[in-house]
């Protein structure tokens, strides 16, 4: 319990995509809401997206909003979320961080009290 998994990321051209997941065992995370991160060198962590344990509320940056899509799966043995990454920009090569809070809406950083390790990405131009 309590723990996130992230995968997906890799190398990728400016244009291209990628597909993150976040992977955790059990049904703890049913009921948080999850979200995406990211962090590049030299800059803070920021909010990418996140999206309500029932899936019916989702938030984006405005920066990935018509590019990126947040989706969950509450499976019986296991919560999942992906991150499809569409029209990449090299500014967005970043470690991508998956995030858990038991705060609805659109939770500010500090709730959020569940990380993974995190996954690279890197966009090349």
């Amino acid at each position: 319990q309590g723990q996130l998994v992230e995968s997906g990321g890799g190398a990728v051209q400016a244009g291209g995509s990628l597909t993150l997941s976040c992977a955790t065992s059990g049904r703890f995370f049913s009921t948080y809401t999850m979200g995406w991160f990211r962090q590049a060198p030299g800059k803070e962590r920021e909010f990418v997206a996140c999206i309500s344990w029932g899936g019916l509320i989702i938030y984006y940056a405005d920066s990935v909003k018509g590019r990126f899509t947040i989706s969950r799966n509450n499976a019986e043995n296991a919560v999942t979320v992906q991150l499809q990454m569409n029209s990449l920009k090299p500014e967005e090569t970043a470690t991508y961080y998956c995030a858990a809070s038991k705060e609805g809406g659109s939770p500010p950083q500090t709730e959020y009290k569940y990380w993974g390790l995190g996954t690279q990405v890197t966009v090349s131009s």
